[in-house]
């Protein structure tokens, strides 16, 4: 019997682990409360050297703010909670989750569509402009509500 270990997932390990980051850094820290590294790989339990990477990743890409020394660490600034989530996928898996054919194949397009692509089109689409107006602000904001109304007794 044939049995498939492992989970397909539409992101990157990686990418999940950016966006954990960023939503977290957006609810944790300010232009004067800093989040650390360590603080930030215990609390959503990923590898830190793992989310070092990841971090100088964002911060590279100016999606995220950082100050060195022994106060250092992440937060958001203002231009930094403008940033679009699409942008933060972008740049640590690449465009391909929104140009990519679905079935992996090189040269499937418009004029050659794979026997997917017609319905592919349209998610992938949809998926990309919402991802594409959505900040992180607005990403921050929504999982905020959420928690508080999770938390409410009924």
């Amino acid at each position: 019997m044939l049995t498939l270990q492992s989970e397909s997932h539409m992101l990157s390990k990686s990418c999940q682990y950016a966006l954990r980051a960023v939503v977290y850094i957006a609810e944790e820290s300010s232009t004067t409360q800093l989040v650390g590294a360590q603080q930030m790989a215990e609390s959503l339990q990923i590898p830190k050297h793992f989310l070092s990477k990841i971090l100088q990743q964002l911060s590279r890409n100016k999606l995220i703010s950082s100050t060195k020394g022994p106060n250092g660490g992440f937060y958001l600034s203002r231009e930094n909670e403008q940033v679009t989530i699409d942008r933060i996928i972008e740049v640590i898996d690449g465009p391909g989750l929104f140009t990519a054919c679905v079935l992996g194949l090189p040269s499937c397009s418009s004029a050659h569509p794979c026997p997917l692509h017609e319905q592919a089109v349209g998610y992938r689409d949809g998926l990309y402009h919402k991802l594409k107006n959505l900040t992180i602000r607005e990403l921050t904001l929504v999982t905020r509500l959420e928690k508080k109304e999770s938390s409410t007794p009924k």
